[in-house]
């Protein structure tokens, strides 16, 4: 299972990131970053009065290997 991670820094320089839960597992990397410079561009998440997603710091795929040991069926 693959998870994508894209990561940002918020007003105040701390990472933050989002896993969306609907994406493509091939997008290429200046797709991705182009479409995070929108979302850091739109200025519309906030947290306390201060800016979330403000400056684009990566992306990543990670990928989990799950390994089934056994199944009980009813």
């Amino acid at each position: 299972m693959k998870k994508l991670y894209l990561t940002f820094e918020n007003e105040n320089g701390k990472k933050t990131s989002i896993t969306p839960k609907v994406f493509a597992e091939n997008l290429e990397a200046d797709v991705v970053r182009q479409a995070m410079n929108e979302m850091a561009g739109l200025g519309i998440f906030h947290k306390d009065e201060y800016g979330l997603y403000t400056k684009v710091a990566g992306a990543r795929y990670v990928e989990t290997i799950e390994t089934p040991l056994f199944s009980v069926d009813k």
